[in-house]
């Protein structure tokens, strides 16, 4: 079982990025995928999380209105589209799978917004 994070970096605020989380090992169209980021000195929280199907989805007030999460069950990639960044935004963003008793991890991908 393998998540892959990618596309996080440096932004400057008021800008966009899109984080991919790559799915293998499992059978991910069964699986609700979720984001999370933890910045430094803080609990992991949970940004936005979206059904099997794709057809539900739900987001942290934090975040609601400037993130989009989605997936692509035929490229086994679940996605976080980030607009209107913010220097709070800044954290490690991890991707989870979960499905009943089973739950995987990614390794997280950094975020940083700053001028």
């Amino acid at each position: 079982v393998q998540l892959v994070e990618s596309g996080g970096g440096l932004v400057q605020p008021g800008g966009s990025l899109r984080l991919s989380c790559a799915a293998s090992g499992f059978t991910f169209s069964s699986y609700f995928m979720s984001w999370y980021r933890q910045a430094p000195g803080k609990e992991r929280e949970l940004v936005a999380v979206i059904s099997s199907g794709g057809g539900s989805t739900n987001y942290a007030d934090s975040v609601k209105g400037r993130f989009t999460i989605s997936r692509d069950n035929a490229k086994k990639t679940v996605y976080l589209q980030m607009n209107s960044l913010k220097p709070e935004d800044t954290a490690v963003y991890y991707c989870k799978a979960v499905r009943g008793d089973y739950e995987y991890w990614g390794q997280g991908t950094q975020v940083t917004v700053s001028s």
